[in-house]
């Protein structure tokens, strides 16, 4: 005896199961915020770092920078990018060191850059924190004889030291050692009479003067 066949018994395939379809939702839906996590925290940003030592004062422009690909978040708004940059360059307010990257807040406007760099002989040794891109208050002792100087005081506060220029001979003097400095261009003219009267000139660091006044 035969059994009749049942209609309508045919089974769905199971990728109809409203189950399954709502699983392989979930797993694409966990797969792409996985993704999309993972790329946010990776995305990286080109900012402009310092080619080499830059001294403030300093104009630059792509020449003395180079691009860096790093990850700042939300960070990113406080460095210099290219859309940052003008063709025409920016002025440094402050010293950056090689490889350092350069902060929005370091560059100034045209008035940054009213100054000059001077080379000046200063007596005595220098401070070990003494270097291009330190600041440095130049005080200067005025010579009344042959034996005697007036009290120091502070000829220009916070010049920027440039370079430490290398004596050519195989001995440094006792006359000191050649400085080059960044001065306000409105000072170019007290530190000149200063040399030209043979006034003993010392290099601080702006620091250890300032706590020195107090």
């Amino acid at each position: 005896m035969t059994t009749p066949a049942r209609q309508g018994s045919t089974r769905r395939p199971f990728w109809f199961d409203p189950r399954f379809t709502i699983g392989l939702l979930l797993v694409v839906a966990s797969v792409v915020g996985v993704y999309a996590i993972v790329a946010a925290a990776d995305r990286s940003t080109d900012v402009y770092a310092a080619r080499g030592p830059l001294v403030a004062g300093d104009r630059v422009d792509t020449a003395d920078l180079t691009v860096t690909p790093v990850r700042l978040g939300t960070a990113e708004h406080l460095y210099l990018t290219r859309a940052d940059l003008s063709e025409h360059g920016a002025v440094l307010t402050r010293s950056l060191a090689a490889g350092e990257l350069v902060p929005i807040s370091a560059i100034g406007d045209e008035s940054t850059g009213s100054q000059t760099s001077v080379v000046l002989r200063a007596q005595g040794d220098l401070a070990a924190s003494v270097g291009p891109g330190s600041s440095v208050d130049v005080w200067s002792a005025a010579t009344k004889d042959r034996a005697e100087h007036a009290p120091p005081t502070v000829l220009v506060g916070a010049a920027t030291v440039v370079r430490l220029i290398q004596s050519d001979g195989l001995v440094t003097g006792r006359d000191g050692r050649s400085v080059e400095v960044r001065v306000p261009a409105g000072s170019v003219a007290a530190v000149l009479q200063a040399i030209a009267n043979n006034d003993v000139i010392s290099l601080v660091p702006a620091t250890a003067s300032s706590g020195a006044g107090r």
